[in-house]
């Protein structure tokens, strides 16, 4: 066979493919969902398909016709009937993440209310669905609702040792016009040494007002025994806190610090200023931790004096050393929060500008639900049982919560 008679074997079963199915990953998707509701089918009536058994305990009665929303298009399922009782696969049809369904309830009832555009159309179809009518939102969105605010409402059963508290802005429409409003979250860990998210709230700004507030509703839903509270410099968080959780020590987040005093010298000395404030946190001791901070000052104070006493007046970012060793990484920043927040942003991007505050609720409150109920079965965080012992063996004693 010479070469312009011989056939290239890709092409041939790509063309092959193209002819029987036109859209390849949605068949092998409805394919191998039948497969798995025949042999479950199967083994409810105790026989296969035609086949006769003593065993039989149930037979088929024809397929009823079910929409199934998939990231590949909406598929209609042909579901079994059966002869004696009914069937049904909620392994399948019954949305396991609860992020997902509020997604689709947020973008479907922008598009609803008349607040979408082309993209927020874009956006349905992206995520697999054909066509939503306002009884499928309004189902979804009664649904999520009860779910989160049971979530948002339920009690705290501390005691809380480390609370890390931060906010996102978030874009909302409001009396015809796109403003930012503030979403605050706060992040603990328990007895257990596991984190859990401990509130939700969507507020006008991010001022005193609103962190009191939240830090209130934490504290009347069980929130105590709380030590060390980490977050940025915000004046109206650090009122609010000093206000609610007395006897706290607070952990100003050394990476929001050093944003910050790099602002006090040239941009050319910013890398240089910053090993200099990181050589602080790399001492092996809470005493070597110290005394490394007051050198830094010395080194600075000749070329940079403003940064110099901004870090040493900055004693509230070495409140990490009063606590045991092994838990300085995660309590000397809020870098945890920020990857919860980076999470939630990855969420809240698809919608872009939400029709209204319930929406950021819903939603926000379905994607932290969903994290929380994975932080229950990872690995500890950190392990909070021996702290106090450690703490005793170095001479240490953290303050404690009067709450």
């Amino acid at each position: 066979m010479d070469a312009t008679s011989s056939i290239d074997a890709l092409e041939w079963l790509r063309k092959q493919i193209e002819e029987t199915a036109p859209d390849p990953l949605r068949a092998a998707l409805t394919e191998m969902v039948n497969l798995l509701m025949a042999a479950e089918i199967d083994g409810v009536c105790g026989a296969g398909y035609r086949e006769r058994s003593e065993g039989r305990e149930n037979s088929r009665n024809g397929y009823r016709t079910r929409p199934w929303d998939t990231r590949v298009g909406t598929i209609d399922l042909q579901i079994p009937k059966l002869r004696h009782g009914t069937y049904f696969p909620g392994w399948l049809l019954e949305p396991r993440r609860r992020a997902e369904k509020a997604l689709t309830a947020v973008v479907a009832e922008a598009y609803l209310l008349g607040v979408s555009t082309r993209k927020v159309e874009d956006l349905v179809q992206s995520l697999g669905v054909e066509k939503l009518s306002k009884s499928q939102v309004s189902e979804l969105s009664k649904e999520l609702d009860g779910v989160v605010k049971s979530f948002r409402e339920r009690p705290l059963s501390g005691p809380y040792k480390y609370v890390w508290l931060d906010a996102l802005q978030v874009k909302c429409r409001e009396e015809g016009r796109i403003v930012n409003v503030a979403c605050l979250v706060g992040v603990g860990v328990n007895s257990d040494g596991r984190r859990e998210i401990l509130g939700l709230d969507v507020v006008t700004a991010e001022d005193g007002a609103g962190w009191l507030a939240f830090l209130r509703g934490l504290r009347a839903r069980g929130l105590k025994g709380v030590e060390l509270v980490i977050s940025d410099a915000h004046p109206g968080l650090k009122d609010a806190i000093a206000s609610v959780l007395r006897g706290a020590a607070w952990q100003r987040c050394r990476t929001h610090f050093i944003r910050n005093l790099l602002t006090k010298v040239p941009k050319a000395a910013h890398g240089l200023v910053a090993t200099f404030v990181r050589t602080i946190f790399a001492q092996p001791d809470a005493e070597s931790v110290k005394a490394q901070h007051a050198r830094t000052v010395e080194q600075l104070a000749p070329r940079f004096k403003d940064a110099a006493k901004m870090l040493a007046d900055a004693e509230e970012i070495l409140a990490f050393t009063n606590f045991p060793k092994e838990h300085w990484r995660q309590i000397w920043s809020n870098n945890p929060q920020e990857r919860l927040n980076r999470e939630i942003r990855r969420r809240i991007d698809v919608v872009g500008i939400f029709p209204h505050r319930p929406s950021i609720v819903r939603l926000v409150g379905a994607v932290l639900c969903e994290l929380n109920d994975d932080w229950v079965v990872v690995r500890r965080y950190m392990t909070i049982e021996n702290r106090e012992e450690d703490s005793e063996q170095k001479g240490l004693s953290p303050k404690k919560n009067a709450a």
